[in-house]
């Protein structure tokens, strides 16, 4: 005899709290994603909900959905069960807002068009040469431990050698590898900012939907941006503090910071000892032409510390990014980064030295501008075609970002969870600023032509209503 779906739902439900998956305090799906999830009408969901409360598992409570308020053991037991929802509001390190938390799970949706992904597409991983790569390393393998604090040797040399190529002249001490250019803003926040210091960045920016520094006990403080990126003289009291800053197609607004502008930020910089930390993830990704040297590269008094990474222009699996700076810093951050979790995968540093020292990234990222070209043309033709009487937007030189601003009064969130549910996925403006920007990231560097163009036509309708 076939189970009914209620009791299927009971049992479902007891299984993730019995083993731990929603412990007390954890919020239930909502009925009707319970309802889309076993493809029964709602009053179904209804029926076995009751049962549970009445079992004394779970509870209703006003505003704040249905509760696990016991389990199948502390309803035996006499003393009240741990709460992990209160313990995990207890840790130092803040929480991602709702937002950004719901679109880093609505990314790995593979049904949505994906407009918000800040990732390359799967069709330009290159396939065949990281299987060469990975075998060629693999034929080559030694017994092998832990690495150098700093990384390992040959992929430190091999990036120091890359960066010649954007006139950056560093020693491979200089180098220090890390798990992308997050975890080195990471070891930065607790290594080598005092709390209740200040940092700088552009407004709006990628860090305003981190927490990184906030956990850390700094403070953000957006500086207003023209079409050459951060205005220098809108810095002010920068005592105890640092810039933070994106001036290779920055990142949400795609912007490039010409070399003038370089230069005027580095000598304010280091006529005010303001530290600079530099991030040039996107910085290889030029469509047009190639972008002024990085700002390190005019660095004479160790006043810039450097992030890149292959997780933009080669593949985010890896791991692999690096700071570059003064020994005396490089030291300080390789120590926390052992701390942290004993140095990154010694087969990635192998797999990632190969790509850099044989020249198969630079013909990689050759093949990258071109799609990318491609990709960011169909997305303004899109952008042109159905959305020109709502909107307006720069032309990105490179990069994988759009900034579109909206030019009619709309709630920007209600676009997102409207698009969201037409299946297009947009990163709202919002959660990149302190302020109320009509704005929203479109990213072409991810989704299928077809499905940006689709994706556009979508968000066009929703605008029309």
């Amino acid at each position: 005899m076939k189970t009914p779906k209620y009791k299927v739902i009971i049992e479902y439900i007891k299984s993730q709290i019995t083993n731990g998956t929603w412990p007390v305090g954890s919020r239930l799906p909502s009925q009707r994603e319970l309802a889309r999830q076993f493809e029964v009408n709602r009053s179904t969901v209804i029926t076995a909900l009751d049962e549970l409360a009445a079992d004394g598992l779970i509870e209703g409570m006003h505003g704040m959905g249905t509760i696990v308020v016991n389990n199948t053991w502390t309803l035996m037991s006499v003393n009240a069960p741990v709460n992990w929802n209160e313990q995990v509001q207890l840790g130092t390190h803040q929480a991602s807002i709702g937002t950004v938390q719901a679109i880093n799970k609505a990314e790995s949706d593979g049904n949505l068009i994906q407009l918000s992904k800040g990732e390359l597409s799967r069709d330009l991983f290159p396939l065949e040469e990281m299987r060469a790569v990975m075998t060629k390393v693999g034929q080559e393998l030694q017994p092998f431990g832990y690495e150098d604090p700093k990384g390992n040797p040959e992929l430190r040399r091999a990036i120091s050698t890359h960066l010649k190529s954007k006139g950056i002249e560093v020693p491979a001490s200089s180098v220090l590898v890390v798990s992308g250019a997050l975890q080195a803003l990471h070891l930065i926040s607790i290594g080598l900012l005092e709390r209740g210091s200040t940092v700088y960045l552009e407004n709006p920016s990628y860090l305003y939907s981190l927490s990184t520094f906030q956990s850390a006990g700094m403070r953000l403080r957006g500086i207003t941006l023209d079409k050459q990126g951060i205005i220098p003289e809108l810095l002010e009291g920068t005592q105890k503090s640092v810039l933070y800053t994106q001036p290779t197609f920055h990142n949400p607004t795609g912007i490039l910071m010409e070399e003038e502008r370089r230069l005027e930020l580095l000598k304010f910089a280091e006529s005010e000892q303001l530290p600079i930390i530099e991030d040039d993830v996107y910085g290889d990704l030029w469509i047009d032409s190639p972008p002024p040297p990085p700002i390190k590269s005019n660095d004479r008094h160790g006043n810039v510390l450097y992030l890149g990474s292959l997780s933009k222009s080669l593949n985010p699996g890896l791991r692999i990014g690096w700071v570059v700076g003064p020994e005396a810093v490089i030291d300080r951050l390789a120590d926390l980064k052992m701390q942290t979790d004993y140095g990154s995968s010694s087969l990635s540093q192998r797999v990632a030295a190969e790509w850099l020292s044989s020249g198969l990234y630079e013909r990689h990222v050759l093949k990258v501008r071109t799609q990318l070209k491609e990709r960011r043309d169909a997305a303004l033709s899109a952008l042109e075609n159905n959305l020109s009487k709502y909107a307006e937007w720069e032309v990105p030189k490179g990069g994988f970002f759009i900034w579109v601003k909206i030019k009619k009064e709309i709630s920007l969130q209600d676009l997102y969870r409207k698009a969201l549910s037409e299946g297009v996925l947009i990163n709202p403006g919002r959660i990149y600023t302190t302020q109320n920007m009509p704005c929203f990231r479109l990213s072409f560097a991810n989704a299928p032509i077809a499905d940006i163009e689709k994706g556009v036509a979508i968000l066009e309708s929703l605008l029309e209503d």
